[in-house]
């Protein structure tokens, strides 16, 4: 299978063997993996590749795994994230919830659980993606109708803004 049509994971764990061993495991299931040990480290990856998951846990130095989250969510509006803690509470279920995670599981994670949670974020995240897709070109359908050409365009470009 090609690399453009497998799904694109960003796995973010300040645990190394942990996080070496689940995207090795990861990579053998047909995913591409791309690993950060920190959340700055995930943030400026996400900056550069087109993820469509992120799996990230919850506690770790520097920038946390809710930080990361947020920071995500908002740069890049299709991404899902999954967040897998060790350190599971309510409260911090609730609180990634309502920041946008996709899903919550806890260490230690049960590995096909994780690969379903994976797949059904990637669908999530193309639903999304072609929703807006479709609410796209209904609007470019209403704007050619009374536009020129180059308001148009203008128009077009605006839309386009923050579009990740």
């Amino acid at each position: 299978m090609e690399t453009e049509n497998k799904i694109r994971i960003l796995l973010v764990d300040d645990e190394v063997k942990f996080l070496t061993a689940i995207a090795d495991r990861l990579s053998l299931k047909g995913f591409v993996v791309t690993t950060a040990d920190n959340g700055d480290d995930a943030i400026k990856a996400a900056e550069k590749g087109g993820f469509d998951v992120a799996v990230v846990d919850l506690q770790m130095p520097g920038t946390d795994g809710a930080a990361v989250l947020k920071i995500l969510k908002q740069n890049h509006k299709f991404i899902e994230i999954i967040m897998l803690t060790g350190h599971a509470t309510v409260d911090s279920a609730v609180e990634c919830t309502r920041l946008g995670a996709f899903k919550y599981l806890e260490k230690p994670y049960d590995f096909e659980r994780l690969v379903d949670a994976l797949k059904e974020a990637y669908e999530a995240r193309m639903k999304k993606k072609f929703e807006h897709n479709q609410q796209r070109m209904e609007a470019i359908q209403k704007l050619s109708m009374h536009q020129s050409p180059l308001g148009l365009l203008k128009e077009l470009a605006r839309l386009d803004d923050g579009v990740k």
